[in-house]
């Protein structure tokens, strides 16, 4: 299992730099549709920065050139739309249940002029016992649930051969918590890579699974069951 550390500083210079104006557009549009529907409560110029945009490019390097992404529980677009304002090569399917935080991603994606981002407003859980299953070559997820619970809402969306990436923070009880889940789903630990955010903003993990072998049919179980009885 290999540990790495992502380049902070370089991810850094690109948001700052060639992708400066898109950045300070996607704040803009947050923070003024923030005001009617709650979406974040990051509202600082350099928090924004480090806790969800420097953030959320950190994993930028484990995806493959020309992916398919789905990501679970988008909310406000994290890590989806820094990814996509970096990586336009990336096309992703944003999977919301809750309606309001659609019809931003839906906005944001038409103002920044973001192609191949679709909004599908429903439930990971229900996206991966129909047409979506076992369809993505990488599924991503930030601040959703504990591993074992989000492995079962992400392993079965994603494709024998790709990826589930999981955006977590201090996360070594998790990941140990996970490891029967993760096998009995399909998966095994690629990598985990321990980091900080600059300034004491805090210490985050992005854990990378490999899909191994096809989720068994009765996962996911549905009916709230990933949250309520999690694999263990």
């Amino acid at each position: 299992m290999e540990q790495k550390t992502p380049d902070l500083e370089g991810l850094l210079s690109r948001i700052n730099g060639d992708f400066a104006e898109k950045f300070a557009c996607f704040r803009e549009i947050l923070l003024a549709y923030n005001e009617k529907t709650n979406l974040t409560s990051v509202v600082g110029e350099r928090e924004m920065l480090y806790k969800h945009f420097l953030d959320s490019a950190a994993g930028e390097r484990f995806f493959p050139k020309n992916s398919t992404v789905a990501e679970v529980g988008s909310g406000a677009g994290f890590p989806s739309f820094p990814l996509k304002i970096l990586r336009d090569d990336l096309s992703f399917t944003l999977f919301e249940s809750v309606g309001k935080k659609c019809g931003f991603l839906s906005f944001a994606a038409r103002e920044l002029s973001l192609g191949g981002v679709t909004v599908v407003n429903c439930r990971a859980e229900d996206a991966a016992r129909g047409e979506y299953r076992e369809s993505f070559g990488v599924c991503c997820a930030r601040a959703v649930a504990r591993m074992n619970t989000l492995a079962e809402y992400c392993l079965p969306l994603v494709k024998v051969g790709g990826r589930f990436i999981a955006y977590k923070g201090e996360a070594e009880e998790e990941i140990e918590e996970a490891e029967k889940a993760i096998s009995v789903l399909g998966g095994e630990i690629e990598t985990i890579c321990p980091f900080s955010l600059p300034e004491g903003y805090g210490k985050r993990t992005l854990v990378v699974v490999k899909k191994i072998k096809p989720t068994p049919e009765k996962y996911p179980r549905g009916r709230g069951k990933e949250r309520s009885a999690p694999i263990v």
